[in-house]
């Protein structure tokens, strides 16, 4: 698959952008600090359980998966434009549903940690 299937791309089948080192890393500790987040969230983690900053940030989250799966109206998400390149099937079958997915669970462990 490589990176041909995770960057969003143009009707020309080009990436609408190129990220950077820096910024791959930004979202893979972002994604972790997600991940963290949830898991204090629904208790399976008990550091800092219950701090009024993991619901917070676990709102947070929520929103940002939400947003995610709701789409940029052009690339990326339920209300995307640019249909039939790869990135474009993924994100159809694979990656807004699992954002919608995040975002629910985000809701769920708060309500129920919260």
């Amino acid at each position: 698959m490589g990176s041909g299937g995770v960057i969003p791309e143009t009707k020309a089948q080009q990436p609408a952008f190129v990220p950077g080192k820096l910024a791959t890393l930004a979202v893979a500790v972002l994604l972790i600090a997600a991940a963290v987040l949830l898991l204090m969230e629904a208790g399976l983690v008990q550091a800092f359980s219950g701090f009024f900053v993991v619901t917070w940030g676990c709102w947070v989250c929520a929103i940002v998966f939400g947003l995610r799966a709701i789409g940029d109206f052009r690339y990326v998400g339920l209300t995307k434009r640019v249909r039939g390149t790869r990135f474009a099937t993924l994100d159809s079958y694979l990656f807004t549903p699992l954002c919608l997915w995040l975002c629910l669970a985000f809701i769920l462990a708060i309500r129920i940690g919260g």
